[in-house]
């Protein structure tokens, strides 16, 4: 493919990372849900899908890994 770049894939889907960057703005999962659209459950799953990517077992390390990592920003 001419003109394509070939980089290193991003760890969160867009989803997620629009989901941890409201929760990192201490938005509960109803108020993320309202505001992006989605169900309360389909909140919990794109958490618990980022949690298992990154090996952690709670939000708060979850946030903690993704700073760390650099894919989100508080």
């Amino acid at each position: 493919m001419k003109g394509a770049e070939f980089g290193p894939k991003p760890l969160l889907t867009k989803r997620e990372r629009e989901v941890f960057e409201l929760l990192v703005q201490d938005k509960t999962t109803r108020e993320i849900a309202q505001e992006l659209f989605i169900s309360e459950k389909t909140v919990r799953n794109h958490i618990s899908n980022t949690m298992q990517k990154l090996g952690v077992k709670g939000r708060s390390q979850a946030v903690i890994e993704l700073i760390r990592l650099g894919e989100i920003e508080i």
